[in-house]
């Protein structure tokens, strides 16, 4: 098990620290730390504070993922997701969220907005060649497949 510090950041003693919402939940659901409401229009973006910052061993990463829900009820998302949190960040984490849908969307203080995954990272290294073995796919790329 690996111990992940959470600091809750002056002025979000309101909100709760991120929390799985069910037992078996991969992620950790992150709330809005707006001030006020916030409306986000439709093919916009925004970012939008939580409220804490991590402390995180070497060797973990945190992922920013969109929230199922959000997205398939107001086609509200992550837009760089999954947002990569490295482990020696310590600054406010913040997310950036985009509008996809049609109708304008309010986020309101407390609002659950995305979610947390934690992930561990191999240790790498890697080596410049000259030439690297073929494969049947070889440099087929997107749509290759025809799928």
């Amino acid at each position: 098990m690996y111990q992940i510090k959470i600091k809750r950041l002056p002025g979000n003693e309101d909100l709760p620290t991120p929390k799985k919402m069910s037992e078996y939940a991969s992620g950790y659901d992150l709330f809005a730390s707006v001030k006020e409401n916030l409306f986000l229009q439709p093919g916009k973006s925004i970012l939008i504070p939580t409220g804490f910052a991590l402390e995180m061993p070497a060797g973990i990463e945190a992922q920013v993922r969109p929230r199922s829900g959000l997205a398939l009820k107001h086609g509200i998302t992550v837009l760089n997701t999954p947002g990569t949190i490295d482990a020696d960040y310590r600054g406010e984490i913040k997310i950036i969220l985009i509008h996809l849908g049609t109708e304008e969307f309010e986020i309101k203080r407390g609002d659950r907005i995305a979610q947390l995954v934690f992930m561990k990272l191999p240790t790498v290294e890697l080596i410049e060649v000259e030439e690297i073995n073929e494969t049947p796919r070889g440099i087929g790329g997107f749509g290759h497949t025809g799928q």
